[in-house]
């Protein structure tokens, strides 16, 4: 496997996903979101993986993998017109039928077609499956990547104060948040998406991210561009939320050695 391997990927991702765009700006806005979280997720996985010190094969297996992760959002999209697993389709599911369908993985070698597919299956999982060391490796490997793109985008987003149904994934926006959400993160576990009810809900899920993150490069960069700051920052003020924040900042300080 080398570089040319990525390239044919690479390709027919591009072709994949053109064929969702349509001669409707307002329908495109989300399929171009996922087509660029995509290319920055590629390139998060390479900054991290490089880091890490991945051998040349293994990080051109991360970034085919985070090349793929989210394939299933552009069907789903295009069947159910939402990114909503729960009232739609398992988005990780539905992307490697697409792979089967297309044989995306056909000619890859068969320990890293399973690796690529197992991490494509888990990336988006609450929980972390029981897997050997090298697949597990390669799971919170996505999972970081993916994570930190996604903090970077709603980091903007909520600054920004614009509002887009897609983005929020349809919630209420209320001033109120849940105690089963707040109970979660205090208690240092990663909030469900089924446990949400607005998009405050949504926004204390994200800060209950932290506690998913498994490298020092990624904790560097949350801590880097301040991501549980400026999430916090659009949530209501409150003592409860104060003590989450802090919860959040103090974890992120403890991995990277910051904490007294």
């Amino acid at each position: 496997m080398n570089t040319d391997t990525v390239n044919i990927i690479k390709n027919w991702f591009t072709g994949y996903v053109s064929g969702f765009y349509r001669d409707d700006p307002e329908y495109n806005q989300p399929v171009y979101l996922k087509e660029q979280h995509t290319k920055r997720v590629c390139s998060n996985i390479i900054m991290i993986g490089k880091e890490l010190g991945l051998s040349p094969h293994d990080l051109i297996i991360a970034e085919i993998i985070a090349l793929l992760h989210d394939i299933g959002r552009f069907r789903q999209y295009e069947l159910y017109r939402t990114f909503v697993d729960s009232v739609s389709e398992n988005h990780a599911r539905l992307g490697l039928r697409q792979l089967g369908v297309n044989k995306v993985l056909s000619k890859f070698p068969g320990n890293d077609k399973r690796l690529i597919s197992k991490a494509i299956a888990h990336h988006n999982a609450l929980f972390l499956p029981k897997e050997d060391e090298r697949t597990l490796f390669f799971i919170k490997l996505i999972r970081d990547a993916d994570k930190l793109d996604i903090w970077n985008l709603f980091a903007d987003y909520y600054n920004g104060k614009r509002s887009n149904n897609t983005m929020d994934l349809d919630l209420p926006d209320e001033p109120v948040f849940s105690k089963k959400i707040i109970e979660a993160i205090s208690g240092q576990i990663v909030v469900n998406m089924k446990d949400l009810k607005t998009k405050n809900d949504f926004k204390l899920l994200q800060l209950s991210w932290v506690f998913d993150i498994n490298f020092i490069p990624s904790f560097k960069i949350i801590k880097q561009n301040d991501y549980i700051t400026k999430i916090a920052n659009s949530l209501p003020v409150s003592e409860e939320i104060s003590e989450i924040v802090n919860l959040a900042s103090d974890y992120v300080d403890t991995k990277l050695g910051l904490s007294l």
